[in-house]
């Protein structure tokens, strides 16, 4: 995971910010109190990183459609490209190093291995 995390292009974003970015890719906009929750960490602390990432230009809020006193966060665009280009140098690093680093043989079983946990997770 360290040299996943390493070959992220978004160096200047702390694990928790990635995290948060993540978050919301997969499951849309979110409260702090929601975001807070899911990473096991006290809403005052999710309100320093998304306070960061909004600073930055990667999330938005937006007013909450039945409460009014909460807030939505959301992915800006420049948040979805932070994304998408985390994951892509991530999958380039993985590939490069699953090529360069294991026997063709050893790709197989890998290959293999992959099939057969999509099939538990899939049943």
């Amino acid at each position: 995971m360290r040299r996943l995390r390493a070959a992220s292009p978004q160096g200047s974003l702390t694990p928790s910010q990635r995290t948060v970015l993540g978050r919301l890719a997969g499951g849309g906009p979110a409260t702090t109190a929601d975001l807070a929750r899911a990473e096991l960490v006290r809403p005052q602390s999710m309100r320093v990183i998304v306070a960061r990432l909004e600073e930055l230009g990667l999330v938005a809020r937006s007013p909450h459609p039945t409460d009014g006193r909460q807030v939505l966060f959301s992915l800006t665009g420049d948040g979805e490209e932070a994304v998408a280009s985390v994951r892509h140098s991530k999958h380039a690093w993985l590939a490069d190093a699953i090529a360069d680093r294991l026997t063709p043989d050893e790709q197989r079983t890998l290959a293999d291995a992959a099939l057969l946990l999509k099939r538990l997770v899939e049943e």
